[in-house]
């Protein structure tokens, strides 16, 4: 663990915050994403709430060079966790802990994708898809996170752009989807500032092996999620229950964010470069004074904790009053020009959207139907009021919707119609955030098939293709045909 080092700058005030930047992000846009839209009502104002829980049925017709996309991580599908030199990680570690998962699965042969990619690749190609959105597995290209580079782990990943650019899709690499490695934990990870130059030396191995061909990168996925379920409720590995050790631990994945961006452009990746946030609309319950405020304070800790630092250069006034403890905890880790490091302008913003928030002055409470996940509100306006919220208050940066999906429904195998009414509902809702003026290019459906759910492990389905966990035979549902048609067709058609 890192000394208490020098005295840290006020976590908030002007020590830290800097002036509202409306333009943050670099690079030009891509022209032909900002072909004009069908017409539709667009939905103004600044974070607009929607009352209605679905678009309605209507055509939709997207821009030309629209990214239709499928994502995955490397610990949820990959298995082969001991194969050709492969490290253990985090997750390896969480998921072989009695009771740590809910059907007692582990990651170790998953989806198996290690060893079928090739097949894997021509299933994509059949479902139309032009955009992938995979993650590297830190411990298979550095099996102790630091020193040794693994060639087997490498190669890997290398085929696989290679098998992308063949069939026409574009790569789109996540560099941290949650399996950190099993020694840099041991050295006391995300909690440890060291973690930030371990993270930056890991991106440079990937960048200079990868750096031609990846479309987009992505630095870490869903740091919130990393520090509520990892770091507050122990549920995520490394199953912490510590809130003050949770702000180090956002303090320090920001930073790290910060590094692999300057890394790769020093890299000189040809790629755009961004983050991954999950980010999740609040609204209050009732009209009640503690309910707007529980609002206020839940959208803190759910959105501007983690949209401020990167595209502000600051942390949100109001976290002290959100959650003293983080709060402390990212004090306590902050140092002078952290906070420019983390601003490091980006390309685009990766977007992770499934469930809003809704607060009563007691709580989260449920107000909109709920998926098989039990934790999902099923609300497809809410990712038209995020994609404008960005539009309206953070600059109108480029926007990838990375992740956005629901488990099968209760009863559901192949023919799986709840999922493609959620998909058409949230395009829709997409589409209209695209005419209300959001810069979005492409959509990634979670998940292109069945796999290890974290803690659920395999007992929730996400996927668009059916895994059998016993033969590993793979079957498109029928959400695949009906995805695939909107891919092939840049439209989405009235059911």
């Amino acid at each position: 663990m890192e000394s208490d080092g020098p005295t840290p700058p006020a976590l908030t005030g002007e020590a830290v915050r800097r002036p509202r930047r409306r333009d943050v992000l670099r690079g030009a846009t891509l022209g032909a994403a900002a072909v004009a839209l069908a017409a539709c009502t667009p939905s103004g104002g600044d974070r607009a709430r929607h009352t209605g829980t679905s678009p309605g049925p209507r055509t939709a017709v997207f821009p030309a060079g629209f990214a239709w996309g499928v994502a995955t991580s490397a610990f949820q599908v990959e298995g082969a966790t001991t194969a050709d030199g492969r490290g253990p990680s985090i997750w390896d570690t969480f998921s072989h802990r009695s009771g740590a998962v809910a059907d007692g699965g582990t990651a170790d042969r998953a989806c198996d994708h290690y060893h079928r990619m090739d097949a894997d690749l021509d299933l994509m190609k059949s479902l139309g898809v032009t955009s992938y959105r995979f993650s590297v597995a830190w411990p298979r290209v550095m099996p102790r996170g630091r020193g040794a580079v693994n060639p087997a782990g490498l190669g890997f990943y290398d085929r696989l752009v290679d098998g992308l650019a063949g069939r026409g899709i574009q790569a789109v690499a996540t560099l941290y989807h949650w399996d950190l490695p099993q020694a840099l934990q041991d050295a006391g990870g995300w909690e440890n500032r060291d973690s930030t130059e371990w993270f930056a030396d890991y991106t440079a191995v990937v960048a200079r092996s990868l750096g031609d061909r990846v479309t987009r990168w992505l630095t870490i996925n869903e740091a919130k999620i990393i520090a509520q379920q990892g770091y507050q409720t122990g549920q995520f590995a490394p199953g912490r229950t510590d809130r003050v050790a949770s702000g180090r631990v956002i303090h320090h994945l920001g930073l790290a964010h910060g590094r692999a961006v300057q890394v790769l452009r020093a890299q000189g990746v040809t790629g755009a470069v961004g983050p991954c946030l999950q980010l999740a609309p609040c609204s209050p319950a009732d009209d009640s004074a503690e309910a707007k405020q529980a609002t206020d304070l839940a959208d803190v800790t759910e959105n501007t904790l983690y949209l401020d630092p990167v595209l502000r250069g600051s942390y949100p006034t109001a976290l002290s009053a959100a959650d003293p403890e983080v709060a402390r905890g990212i004090a306590t880790a902050l140092r002078s020009g952290d906070l420019e490091t983390i601003s490091t302008p980006v390309d685009f913003l990766g977007v992770n959207y499934y469930s809003p928030q809704v607060l009563g002055a007691a709580g989260p409470i449920t107000r909109y139907p709920p998926s098989a996940a039990g934790w999902q509100q099923i609300y497809p306006s809410g990712l038209t009021d995020v994609l404008l919220r960005l539009h309206h208050e953070y600059g109108s940066p480029e926007v990838v919707v990375t992740e956005n999906g629901v488990p099968d429904a209760h009863g559901e195998d192949l023919h799986d119609p709840s999922r493609i009414a959620f998909l058409r509902d949230h395009l829709l809702a997409l589409h209209d955030a695209m005419a209300g003026g959001a810069k979005v290019r492409g959509f990634h459906a979670w998940s292109l098939m069945d796999n290890f759910e974290w803690s659920n492990g395999y007992s929730q389905r996400w996927g668009l293709v059916r895994v059998d966990f016993d033969t590993l035979r793979r079957t498109p549902k029928d959400s695949a045909g009906w995805y695939r048609k909107v891919a092939t067709s840049n439209q989405i058609h009235p059911a």
